[in-house]
C-alpha cells in the first residue's frame, strides 16, 4: 500500500469516527445537527481530508516530474571533448621517392655468332664509344665473301654490257644493225647495271652485319650487368626474344618521380628547387630541380606525378636508392594536431565530430602527417574547438550531447 493510499485510508477512518462521535454528542444533545460545536468539527474534518488529497497527489506529480527529467537526461549521451593543439607552420612537404638513372639501356647483338671477347664487367665506367665485346660471326664473314664475288661478276658483266651497247649505238647510225637489235643491247646494259646495283647493296648489308661483331658504348655510363661470357651463343631475335649483352646506366644526373597530394600540388611548379635526403647520408642535403610534371591529378590517387632531377657529378646517388623529397610550400600552412581516437571514417569521408551550442557537428578534415596515436590536421578545425573523443558511430549532426569535461588540450 503507498502512500497516498494509507493517506487516504486514514483520512476516511477519521472522518467516520468523527460522524459517530457527533452522532452520540447529538443524540445526547438537546439542540441536535445543528449546533455550532458539530459545524465546526465538520469543517474541520473537510480541510484535513482536503489537505491530505492534495498532499498525496502533489508529491505523486513530483515524483513523476523527477522521474521524466531523469529519463530524458539519460536519453542524451555524455561525450568527452578534447581543444586540439596548436601546430607549428607547415613550410615543407615531405615526399618519399626513389632514385633513377637518367638513361637507362640495355645492349643487346645485332648479329648473330659466338663471344669472342668481352672487356668490361660490372662497375666498370665506359666512355662513349669504348668497345665492349667481339663476336665471332663465321657464317657473315663467308657471305660477305660470296656477295663481293657477286658483286665483282655483276661488274664483269656490266662492263662487257656497256661496251657492247656503245658499239650497237655506233653501228645503228650507219645503217649495219637494225634499232630492234640497238635497243635489246640498251635493254640489257640497264639490267645488268640493275643487278650489279643489287649486288652492291648486298655487300653493304653483309659488311653492316661483320660491322656488329663488335660492341661498342652508345653513351658515358656504367656497365651494371653483364648476362654473357666468352664462347656463349648470340642470337640477334630474329626467331626469338634477343638476349641482352650488358646494362648501362648513366649516373652523372638521376630523375625522381614523386607523387604530390593534390592540396599540395601548387608547390610542384617547374623550376622550383627541391632537397632530397638519405638516410645513408645522415645530415646532407642533395638539390634537385622539379623539371616537369603530369598536369594532371591522378583520379585513383589523388595525387600529381612530378619529376625531380638531380645532379650527380661524383656519383653519391646511385640509381634504385630510397630518398626523401623535401617540396616548399608557397604558403605557410597552420596546423593543428588531435587524437588519433576523435577521427569519424565514414563514405562522406574523413570526419571528426564538434560540440557546438550543446549540440554535435561533424565536419570534414585533411590530415597531412599520421604520427600514430595523433594526427595533424591543416583544414577544417581551430585550436578553439571542442572535439568529440571516441565518437559513436551513431552520432549525427544536430544531436543533442552533454559534456562529460570541460575540454583538455590534444597534447
Amino acid at each position: 500500500m503507498t502512500l497516498n493510499e494509507m493517506s487516504v485510508t486514514t483520512t476516511e477512518g477519521n472522518i467516520r469516527e468523527a460522524r459517530t462521535k457527533d452522532a452520540g454528542d447529538e443524540a445526547s444533545s438537546p439542540q441536535g445537527n445543528h449546533g455550532p460545536t458539530g459545524r465546526l468539527l465538520g469543517a474541520a474534518a473537510v480541510a484535513v481530508f482536503a489537505c491530505l488529497i492534495y498532499a498525496g497527489l502533489h508529491s505523486r506529480a513530483v515524483a513523476e516530474a523527477k522521474l521524466r527529467q531523469g529519463t530524458e537526461q539519460n536519453a542524451v549521451p555524455t561525450v568527452s571533448v578534447v581543444s586540439p593543439a596548436p601546430g607549428a607552420p607547415t613550410e615543407e612537404i615531405v615526399l618519399p621517392g626513389t632514385t633513377q638513372a637518367f638513361i637507362d639501356s640495355p645492349i643487346h647483338a645485332r648479329t648473330n655468332g659466338y663471344l669472342k671477347k668481352w672487356y668490361f664487367d660490372i662497375g666498370a665506367h665506359v666512355q662513349k664509344g669504348d668497345l665492349l665485346a667481339e663476336i665471332e660471326t663465321p657464317e657473315i664473314d663467308q657471305q660477305l665473301l660470296q656477295a663481293r664475288a657477286e658483286l665483282d661478276t655483276a661488274q664483269a658483266n656490266l662492263n662487257i654490257a656497256k661496251i657492247t651497247a656503245s658499239r650497237w649505238q655506233d653501228l645503228v647510225s650507219t645503217g649495219s644493225v637494225s634499232q630492234q637489235e640497238t635497243d635489246q643491247a640498251v635493254n640489257n646494259l640497264n639490267a645488268v647495271r640493275s643487278t650489279s646495283e643489287s649486288s652492291a647493296a648486298n655487300v653493304r648489308r653483309l659488311e653492316q652485319l661483320q660491322s656488329f661483331e663488335k660492341i661498342y658504348a652508345p653513351f658515358d655510363g656504367i656497365i651494371t650487368a653483364r648476362n654473357t661470357d666468352i664462347g656463349a651463343l648470340i642470337d640477334a631475335g630474329a626467331n626469338s626474344p634477343p638476349r641482352e649483352l650488358f646494362h648501362i646506366t648513366a649516373i652523372h644526373k638521376l630523375r625522381l618521380y614523386v607523387s604530390v597530394p593534390e592540396v599540395y600540388s601548387r608547390a610542384a611548379q617547374s623550376g622550383s628547387s627541391a632537397l632530397i635526403t638519405l638516410d645513408e647520408f645522415p645530415g646532407q642535403t642533395f638539390h634537385g630541380t622539379i623539371v616537369r610534371n603530369a598536369n594532371s591529378i591522378d583520379v585513383a590517387s589523388r595525387t600529381l606525378l612530378v619529376e625531380v632531377d638531380v645532379e650527380n657529378p661524383k656519383g653519391q646517388l646511385l640509381p634504385g636508392a630510397y630518398v626523401f623529397v623535401h617540396l616548399k610550400l608557397p604558403d605557410q600552412t597552420r596546423s593543428v594536431t588531435i587524437p588519433a581516437n576523435t577521427l569519424i571514417f565514414r563514405k562522406e569521408g574523413l570526419q571528426v565530430g564538434l560540440v557546438r551550442n550543446g549540440k554535435a557537428e561533424l565536419v570534414p578534415i585533411k590530415i597531412n602527417r599520421d604520427y600514430g596515436n595523433s594526427v595533424e590536421v591543416v583544414s577544417g578545425l581551430q585550436s578553439t574547438d571542442a572535439v568529440i573523443v571516441d565518437p559513436s558511430d551513431s552520432l549525427v549532426s544536430g544531436e543533442l550531447v552533454r559534456l562529460a569535461n570541460h575540454g583538455e588540450s590534444a597534447q
